[in-house]
């Protein structure tokens, strides 16, 4: 028993000794082989930079100083400061702003108004060095006289054509009432968008303002073109303990409609000079055509010569259809409107007369599409019930997919039931038609100060399955 004992405890001493000689070699491999890494130093830090001290304090009165030195508790760093910073009320020269190390310096090059509240907006340029975290929104106020003004003011701005936002826009207010206050002076005040499209204007004196919203490039909040979005307030805002909420609904007139072909790259030019072959496209979905559509060819030039005579559309056994092209007012695309048989199988027969370009282009020889119209299967049976809709505001409803709108049709009751209409998704849109011609008008401001069309958006799109009873009920928006 007592050998056993003995036996034992040798081989825990052994055990000891080689796990002793292992772990000595194991520091030894790690001491002269291995990287050292350093500490992580904790979890990422994203607290944006704090303010300490600002000299003169933040809300000082009888404010007579030309510099203001804010103090934060890391070191800082400015972006954009000239796209960000707001000076309210604006001031003929802009301030001079300048960072070091945990400071930021702000000089002031005007001569300030007597009895006024001054704020600095610095938006989104206030960041940390390392971690480049944002101090929002960060704002100083101090007035030249013995209060602070603390009136606010809210509102919105909509894009009228779309119901969208454009977070872009400027939101102005002008003291003056006179049309060309927005094309000539500066505003008193401005205010950004967030990007819900809402605005807030603090620390407002009261008294009366004009209230515009622009999106200008240049910078500068004027109105310096009619294809700028541009919306205007109806009366003048009345700044008061309580001023009410209020939505603008911004417009640009659209471009004017350019006829020529100076756009033309040269490469394309060149191209189009030495190819003598009459090429175009056409509107089929592959070899497939639209129920609900025209066929369409369409020619990158305009065409001197389109002879419908010299074109024969026929049926799968070559049986002659009678049909006719409508050109549109370039003579680049034509269009033949037939009421389709589903599933049927069409040739269209293009003899090589049959068109002829500006540059007397031709086709080489006679050439025969064939195609094939689709099934009703293709397409999905749509219900749509509106049951708070507004009939006495001429709605139309307008379907909507990349920003393009593929449908428009104006409510006649609170329902939409189309047998036929193509799969996929859609965005709605509804459009309060004033004079109802069946499309959106933009606005007129100098003069007329007339406003533009409301389009409203229905947030939650539509699937639109083929082959289906699509069948919903939609909400729409006060």
């Amino acid at each position: 028993m007592q050998i056993l004992k003995q036996v034992i405890a040798l081989r825990k001493f052994v055990y000891l000794v080689l796990f002793a000689v292992v772990w000595m070699k194991v520091i030894t491999g790690v001491t002269g082989c291995a990287n050292i890494i350093p500490p992580t130093g904790g979890p990422r830090d994203s607290l944006p930079p704090r303010l300490i001290s600002a000299t003169p304090k933040d809300s000082t009165l009888r404010f007579t100083g030309e510099r203001i030195v804010f103090t934060f508790d890391e070191y800082i760093d400015l972006q954009a400061i000239s796209e960000n910073l707001i000076v309210s009320p604006t001031l003929k020269n802009i301030v001079g702003v300048t960072a070091k190390l945990r400071t930021i310096t702000v000089k002031i090059k005007d001569t300030l108004e007597a009895n006024t509240t001054y704020s600095l907006n610095f938006g989104n340029s206030v960041r940390d060095v390392n971690e480049n975290n944002i101090l929002k929104n960060f704002t100083y106020v101090f007035s030249t006289g013995t209060f602070l003004d603390n009136r606010k003011f809210s509102g919105s701005v909509i894009v009228a054509e779309t119901g969208k936002v454009d977070s872009t826009l400027t939101v102005m207010l002008h003291r003056s009432g006179v049309d060309s206050a927005v094309v000539k002076e500066r505003p008193r005040y401005y205010a950004r968008l967030d990007g819900a499209g809402h605005f807030t204007f603090r620390n407002l004196p009261a008294g009366q303002f004009y209230l515009y919203a622009v999106k200008s490039e240049s910078g500068t909040p004027r109105y310096d073109s009619p294809e700028q979005l541009f919306a205007f307030a109806d009366k003048p805002v009345v700044i008061a303990d309580s001023t009410p909420f209020q939505t603008l609904f911004a417009y640009a007139e659209p471009p004017e409609v350019k006829k020529s072909t100076a756009g033309r790259t040269q490469t394309t030019a060149a191209k189009a000079s030495t190819d003598k072959r009459l090429t175009f496209s056409t509107n089929l979905d592959g070899t497939r055509q639209d129920l609900l559509d025209s066929f369409k060819l369409i020619f990158p030039n305009p065409l001197k010569v389109f002879d419908s005579a010299a074109i024969l559309l026929t049926d799968i056994n070559f049986q002659p259809i009678k049909v006719r092209f409508l050109p549109d007012s370039l003579h680049q695309k034509f269009a033949l409107k037939l009421q389709w048989k589903p599933d049927s199988t069409y040739n269209l027969v293009l003899k090589k007369e049959f068109a002829e370009d500006s540059s007397g282009r031709k086709l080489l020889k006679s050439d025969t599409i064939t195609f094939k119209a689709k099934k009703e299967s293709d397409y999905g049976n749509l219900k749509l019930r509106f049951p708070a809709l507004d009939l006495s505001r001429h709605p139309v409803l307008q379907f909507v997919q990349s920003d393009i709108v593929k449908q428009s049709t104006p409510f006649t009751t609170k329902e939409f039931n189309k047998r036929l209409f193509p799969p996929g998704e859609y965005t709605l849109r509804i459009l309060y038609d004033v004079n109802q011609n069946g499309k959106w008008d933009y606005g007129s401001f100098f003069g007329t100060r007339r406003q533009p069309e409301v389009v409203v958006l229905i947030k939650k799109p539509i699937k639109v399955k083929g082959n289906w009873e699509n069948d919903e009920v939609v909400e729409v928006p006060k």
